[in-house]
């Protein structure tokens, strides 16, 4: 199923990108009932083709099995490849899950008052055009591209080369559901098919709003530093999980696994474990039985392999401290205090997620405050920095920014505002010869 007309294959970039300006406009003046309509659309479009997603992507990853043998292709980059049924529904919920979202356009934010029958409004917007480069992960297809119908944007989408199959069926799916509205332009949904599309997508600040690259450090700072659009890179992801003096061990044991083992591929997975030197000789004994038997290799700096005592435990460096392995690789690393573990977060964290465990109220506070990250937990996994866990239906990605999104970016951090101010023939030259004077008052 091929994912737009045959003549897209003929047409620039930038011309693709004007087609989804177009479409961007008329997205803005869809009800929310025509969105979730849409949505919704794609939604049993994607049930129905299961086996078409399936195949499409077995055939990719046949055909990646052998960068991965060569070296070309990470183990890690080809889990987040992989496409199961399981997968298939998750597509399907939040796609549904989005439908379900309030409506992000229009939004009044604010209302203030200038003058008698001078009122000014502060309203939600989309963005227009957002463009999402992304590696490996097909199923940020149905993700990113819900996120951004409903908030009223455009998407354009370039994935990697290893995905592509799997990526024209998905997309392709969209644009048979959306020949099912014939208000919705099928350019609200483009895929960009080589990597050349890239280069020339990053000089397209009057068509592109945003770009959104998700991938790996290098991959991201190579899109932020060629841009000429708007960047906010999927955030590199090195989280710790700080097992502190007063911590539950149990709860940190289950913690420390979950962080690390259940997706070990995700950004959001521990790199690196701290523990306080007071429960090391009992805590690092039992959870390293455990990630050993799940193959996890462990690096430990010099005071965890003098308690462990075990020569699979190879010694840490300080490029381990620095490093996202997205793979079941694990540094370890004992600390002082609290405070050590703070300076250890500060000086290696990415600003992503950080979690500590402890039964401590003022240590935990202590850590909530003062660790800067995205996302600052207490007894959680890492795991749960997620826009889906989060109620956001998805997310376009996960931002260490400080500036517009912060953590997974849900479909409000792909709008905008405007300002809207009503008046009854008011002129500027009134208040400069003191005739009337501004008296803002908020209202709302």
């Amino acid at each position: 199923m091929s994912n737009a007309p045959a003549s897209a294959a003929r047409i620039s970039v930038r011309e693709q990108a004007r087609a989804a300006r177009a479409a961007a406009r008329k997205l803005a003046l869809l009800s929310n009932d025509e969105r979730n309509s849409v949505l919704l659309a794609v939604a049993r479009k994607t049930e129905e083709s299961s086996q078409r997603i399936l195949y499409a992507n077995a055939e990719d990853c046949h055909l990646a099995e052998e960068s991965v043998r060569n070296g070309a292709l990470s183990s890690a980059t080809f889990a987040r490849l992989r496409v199961t049924e399981k997968t298939i529904t998750e597509m399907i919920q939040r796609l549904e899950e989005v439908a379900r979202l309030e409506d992000p356009i229009g939004k009044r934010l604010a209302t203030t008052e200038l003058d008698e029958s001078l009122i000014l409004y502060k309203e939600s917007c989309p963005l227009g055009v957002v463009a999402v480069v992304f590696e490996s992960r097909p199923d940020a297809v149905p993700q990113v591209s819900a996120l951004a119908f409903k908030s009223g944007n455009a998407i354009l989408l370039k994935g990697g080369a290893e995905a592509a199959k799997t990526n024209e069926v998905l997309v392709g799916l969209w644009h048979e559901a959306l020949h099912e509205f014939a208000r919705v332009p099928e350019a609200a949904v483009t895929l960009l098919q080589s990597r050349a599309d890239v280069m020339e997508l990053l000089t397209l600040k009057r068509e592109v709003d945003l770009i959104v690259p998700r991938g790996g450090k290098e991959f991201v700072e190579y899109i932020s530093e060629n841009s000429k659009v708007a960047v906010l890179g999927h955030g590199e992801g090195i989280c710790h999980v700080y097992v502190d003096r007063a911590a539950d061990l149990a709860k940190a044991e289950a913690i420390a696994l979950d962080a690390k083992m259940q997706y070990p591929a995700a950004c959001n997975s521990m790199e690196t474990l701290l523990v306080h030197t007071n429960v090391a000789p009992e805590f690092l004994p039992r959870v390293v039985k455990r990630l050993k038997d799940a193959s996890v290799e462990l690096r430990g700096c010099e005071r965890t392999r003098a308690i462990l005592q075990d020569s699979a435990v190879k010694p840490a460096t300080e490029k381990d401290w620095t490093t996202e392995y997205s793979d079941l690789i694990l540094s370890i690393r004992v600390v002082d205090s609290l405070d050590a573990a703070l300076e250890h977060i500060a000086e290696y964290g990415s600003l992503h997620t950080e979690s500590i465990v402890t039964e401590d109220a003022a240590a935990a506070q202590r850590f909530l405050n003062e660790v800067d990250a995205a996302g600052v937990y207490h007894n959680v996994s890492t795991r749960f920095a997620d826009g889906y866990r989060y109620g956001l239906g998805s997310e376009v990605g996960i931002s260490n920014s400080k500036l517009h999104a912060r953590g997974p970016m849900g479909m409000e951090d792909l709008t905008t505002y405007k300002y809207k101010l009503i008046g009854d023939g008011h002129i500027v030259a009134t208040y400069s010869r003191g005739e009337r004077t501004l008296r803002p008052r908020r209202i709302s």
